[in-house]
């Protein structure tokens, strides 16, 4: 990770090498934060454009409410401090990370009247698995880890103490020579990657888990609503990963990985091996949305200049 020069710490900007926290602080020991992941990108006439700001804002607030922890801070003002983190740092390009926390205070898994704390930080990040695998796809196997059943955590909220079964499910697939690892849930149907959202596509069909054991993406939402538009037809369907050996085509989709297509699912190629037609047209149109060449989804991009 490359440092930038600011990171924003509760209403100020901090040199990225001065924002620390205590070695105590509640959130460190117990998972008890909420973050997000959020792209700018430099569009096709020179401007920057942060993608989905407002949504991303909402859903960290929404984080925070599910876990009961009270951020005092509004979505349109969390908004407004990544926009002056990316000016401060001169990023027409970044990957944007806000998170909430809870601070230093009592030490206990009740957090008490601890303070919380939010900070954005903002670099650059290519593509989170790989520049060719935007066109090659990538190796991926059904992981050991189930997701974590909707009543033992809280699926729909993006809170840090979650992703310990993803960071297991990561490692498992890394160390067995996989790029990334879907994960089933405690029924035994396919729920989401380790970061991402799952699709396939079979006969011309587009499927994907409904809002049941996943994360909400917001990315997903947006190629949901982008390939209705091209005139697919979208299911929120669960399915089997034996349905998702003959898959047509099947990818990946989050903030950090973009559009990333599957090429392979537990040794077993799927489609022909590589991006297919429908998932390589869903990719050029969604990049042709977020570098603001598409103004029907003006909307879903909020401008700013550095």
């Amino acid at each position: 990770m490359d440092a930038t020069k600011y990171i924003w710490s509760d209403g100020k900007l901090v040199p990225w090498s001065e924002a620390k926290v205590h070695v105590l602080t509640h959130s460190l020991h117990y998972g008890s934060a909420v973050f997000e992941g959020i792209r700018a990108y430099q569009c096709s006439d020179g401007s920057s454009a942060v993608f989905r700001l407002k949504d991303h804002a909402q859903r960290l607030i929404n984080s925070g409410k599910i876990i009961r922890m009270e951020i005092p801070y509004t979505a349109e003002q969390l908004s407004e401090a990544i926009v002056e983190t990316l000016k401060a740092n001169g990023m027409h390009d970044a990957y944007i990370r806000p998170l909430s926390f809870v601070g230093y205070g009592e030490m206990g898994v009740y957090p008490g009247n601890n303070p919380v704390q939010t900070i954005i930080a903002a670099w650059s990040w290519g593509a989170y698995l790989g520049a060719e695998a935007l066109e090659k796809g990538i190796r991926v196997k059904t992981s050991s880890f189930a997701r974590s059943h909707v009543n033992t955590s809280m699926s729909k909220a993006k809170a840090a103490g979650n992703y310990i079964n993803s960071i297991l499910a990561k490692i498992e697939a890394k160390e067995d020579g996989y790029d990334e690892a879907i994960m089933l849930d405690t029924n035994g149907f396919v729920s989401e990657a380790t970061g991402e959202n799952v699709f396939i596509v079979r006969n011309g069909i587009i499927k994907t888990t409904p809002w049941t054991s996943i994360l909400g993406g917001i990315t997903r939402d947006s190629i949901m609503t982008l390939a209705r538009d091209l005139g697919y037809t979208v299911e929120e369907q669960q399915f089997t990963r034996d349905e998702f050996y003959i898959a047509d085509e099947a990818f990946f989709t989050g903030t950090a990985a973009e559009l990333t297509p599957i090429r392979e699912l537990d040794r077993r190629q799927i489609g022909a091996g590589h991006a297919g037609p429908v998932t390589k047209h869903l990719q050029q149109e969604f990049f042709k949305i977020v570098k603001g060449e598409n103004p029907k989804y003006a909307a879903w991009l909020a401008h700013y200049s550095v």
